[in-house]
């Protein structure tokens, strides 16, 4: 009975303190109707530039354009070094060949 009561107290003090909270918030005032509250248009200005903490950096320059057939190209050597290095794990399984790096240029 004791640890109800405790209980009822508690989320009877955490109501009270949550409707101080939001009649704060509020400040108290009533809700306006909807058809009656009309807004005034407010003048606003341009913003520039988005900047990160208001230091303006240099602009990067734009990559150089690769043709696609380059792309490809290098994409398909680096499915062939894959392949090639799957098929002689398969042969011969290690964990120094699993754990060994790729001599691909495509790998982060």
């Amino acid at each position: 009975m004791e640890m109800f009561l405790m209980a009822l107290c508690m989320s009877v003090f955490g109501l009270a303190v949550s409707a101080i909270a939001f009649s704060a918030a509020t400040n108290g005032a009533p809700a306006a109707e909807p058809g009656k509250r009309k807004l005034q248009p407010t003048a606003r200005q341009p913003l520039g530039e988005p900047r990160f903490f208001a230091v303006e950096a240099p602009r990067p320059a734009a990559p150089p354009r690769v043709p696609i057939e380059v792309l490809l190209l290098q994409l398909e050597r680096h499915v062939r070094l894959e392949q090639a290095v799957a098929e002689s794990f398969l042969h011969a399984p290690s964990t120094q060949a699993l754990h060994s790096r790729t001599t691909s240029p495509l790998v982060h």
